[in-house]
Order: structure tokens, then sequence, then C-alpha cells
């Protein structure tokens, strides 16, 4: 079964949540509402205020983290880090399947970030295979309780399953099964049915946690 390993290494510099001092650091910072709305909340054919809001983000120190407060709070309108509604809406439909394992360190440590559904499901399994309360895992995660209880049972019935299946293919494609019948030119019984092993689902399962 695999773990998450610690090292040595300093934490990574992710944004938390409750993070917005990067605010005051942007080129924008100081300016009216008015010139903010007009500039950053263009009529979506006003080319003139677009050009100029993406050429004082393009100067911006702290576009990327405008882009990544944008794409974890869901906000879909407006220019953020310098890219309209339209130019996001790929990264937006993207961010739920983002699995980064710094992230996922990240929320072992304590640090209260935004987390994909992936990197969420990913701290649930290692959670369970640390031993970790429902409690210990809504805290960290602020869930409700409930919900919390739901997430370890899935993450249960998805690393038993990956454990049931773990190394039953060999990189040539046999069973091991099919292996030790060669080897010992004996009939084995596969434990389930021929139709359940596939190299998709063996794959899916192995990359479980």
């Amino acid at each position: 079964m695999r773990y998450i390993t610690t090292t040595d290494t300093p934490p990574p510099a992710l944004r938390g949540i409750a993070d917005h001092s990067w605010h005051a650091r942007g080129l924008c910072h100081g300016m009216t509402p008015a010139d903010s709305d007009e500039l950053f909340f263009p009529a979506p054919r006003d080319h003139e205020a677009i050009a100029e809001a993406k050429s004082i983000c393009g100067r911006c120190p702290v576009k990327k983290d405008c882009f990544a407060y944008a794409l974890d709070n869901e906000i879909r309108y407006g220019l953020w880090g310098g890219l309209t509604e339209a130019e996001r809406r790929p990264w937006h439909a993207k961010v739920s399947k983002r699995l980064d394992y710094s992230r996922v360190r990240a929320a072992f440590q304590g640090r209260d970030i935004h987390l994909s559904d992936a990197e969420r499901e990913a701290v649930t399994r290692h959670a369970y295979v640390r031993g970790w309360s429902p409690q210990r895992l809504a805290y960290t995660l602020r869930l409700d309780l409930d919900w919390a209880r739901d997430l370890m049972r899935k993450a249960a019935h998805a690393v038993d399953d990956r454990d049931r299946y773990w190394g039953l293919y060999g990189e040539d494609g046999t069973t091991g099964n099919e292996r030790d019948q060669d080897e010992n030119e004996e009939p084995s019984t596969s434990p389930v049915t021929r139709q359940v092993h596939t190299q998709a689902l063996i794959t899916a399962l192995g990359k479980a946690a």
C-alpha cells in the first residue's frame, strides 16, 4: 500500500483560501471602483477597454495569483490575471480534475488551501490508509462530520478494490494466475470473471490512491 512520504523540504509556497495579501501588490490596487469596473469588467465587444486591461495585467507582479484566485473561487466574469472570461473557460473546465500533490501535502500540513475534487479525494484516501478518524478529516478539510464519514466510506471501498487487484497484471499483460499456470503447468482459478480483468480497470485501480 502506498503512502505520501514526508521530507525535510520546506512546505510549498501555496496561497491559503483566506490569503488576500496579494491584492495590495496589484497594479490595479487603488483604482476607483468606476475605473476598475470599466476596465476589468467591460462589455464583450469593448476591445479598447480589454486591451488596456490586458496591458496593465501584463506588467502586474501578481497576475498569477490573480488568475489562481479566479479559478479557485469559480469567478467566471471579468478579466483576472490578464485573461477574459472566454480565455479562462478551458481552465475552469480542468480545475476540478487537477491533481497537484504539493497541494495534497499542504493539506496534510494543515494549510487551508483550495483543493480540486481530485485532490480532495486523494487527501481522503491517504487519510484513510493512515488510519485517520472522520473527525480529523472533517477538521482538515473543513467539512461537515457526516460528509467526512461518507468520504471515508468511499475511500475504504476504493482502497479495498485497489488492493484486491494490485499486481494482478504483469508488464506482459498476463495475470498472476496465468504466470503461475505457465510455471507450474497447473490450472488456477481466477478470483473474478475474465470480463472484469480489463487493463483499463487495473490501471485505474492502480492509480486510486
